[in-house]
């Protein structure tokens, strides 16, 4: 079902980027460069299989944007991020926080001049930095999600938002709700191994600040 739902998104999402992409590649503009940084707060959690009853673990995001813009409508958008996930158990049982860099490749498409409606969309890659234990009520337990660190440090997925954009003169502020979701699992998800999926999955919130470099 996990291998099914993946390329059904993965599908969706070159359809989605290759009609937009295709309906603007002949309308060109001055090209747009604007760098910035951004920070927010998302909510996560451990898509376990089988399942781990949880609640969404709250934590901070933030880093620094890259947007380039030459076609009416299009643009590509780049980010390096310092991201907190994880997954917290029911009853306050355990808490575990795993702590990210990551890096999403994004189509932007926008609709608007000094304010835009705009999408964000496209792949993301994760690199473990760190995890640390938050809560541990538990008494001796032999469960893997308790007892065992995580066994696959690097990460890849999709993200998609949406979001507004205000510009005055050369300054960008953006209010942006993403979601993303994992298509690789923290554990291993071998025939032998307790897991089939262990994938991280969370919705986030975060304001930007660019500056726009126009071309000369």
């Amino acid at each position: 079902m996990k291998v099914f739902l993946s390329r059904l998104i993965f599908v969706c999402l070159l359809i989605f980027s290759g009609v937009f992409s295709a309906h603007a590649q002949t309308v060109f503009i001055d090209p747009e460069i604007s760098i910035g940084v951004q920070g927010g707060y998302g909510a996560s959690m451990v898509n376990f299989n089988p399942s781990v009853n949880q609640s969404f673990l709250p934590g901070y995001t933030g880093g620094l944007v890259f947007k380039y813009i030459a076609e009416k409508n299009v643009g590509i958008q780049t980010e390096l991020n310092y991201v907190q996930r994880g997954w917290k158990e029911a009853d306050n049982l355990y808490t575990r926080q795993l702590n990210y860099l990551e890096i999403p490749f994004m189509t932007h498409l926008y609709f608007g001049k000094n304010v835009r409606f705009y999408f964000n969309i496209g792949p993301k890659f994760a690199y473990l930095l760190s995890e640390k234990i938050l809560t541990d009520n538990t008494v001796s337990s032999t469960s893997l999600q308790h007892t065992a660190t995580v066994q696959n440090p690097f990460e890849y997925g999709l993200c998609g938002g949406f979001g507004l954009s205000f510009r005055i003169q050369k300054q960008i502020f953006e209010l942006e709700t993403r979601a993303a979701y994992s298509l690789s699992d923290i554990y291993s998800n071998a025939k032998v191994d307790y897991f089939d999926a262990s994938n991280n999955m969370g919705v986030s919130a975060h304001f930007a600040w660019l500056i726009q470099f126009p071309k000369k």
